[in-house]
């Protein structure tokens, strides 16, 4: 697996003499790389794809209801 970083040991003595070997270079540690993003609208899920299919006036509706709803909260 790429990125992946090596396993750092718990003992803080052996975890300087790590640091020290990677800055040194004598242990080559991976490069980390960024995480892979999805392209837009692969997988919708939630929100997104509960309000692709719901109507303006049902949006509208649940809108009103959730504005109801915190205005009585305060």
């Amino acid at each position: 697996m790429k990125g992946k970083r090596l396993p750092r040991p718990r003992d803080p003595i052996q975890l300087g003499k790590l640091i020290v070997d990677i800055a040194t270079g004598q242990v080559q540690e991976p490069e980390e790389s960024a995480p892979e993003k999805r392209a837009r609208g692969a997988g919708k899920k939630g929100g997104p794809a509960r309000a692709a299919s719901l109507t303006p006036e049902q949006r509208s509706e649940i809108a009103r209801v959730a504005a109801s709803a915190r205005w009585k909260k305060g």
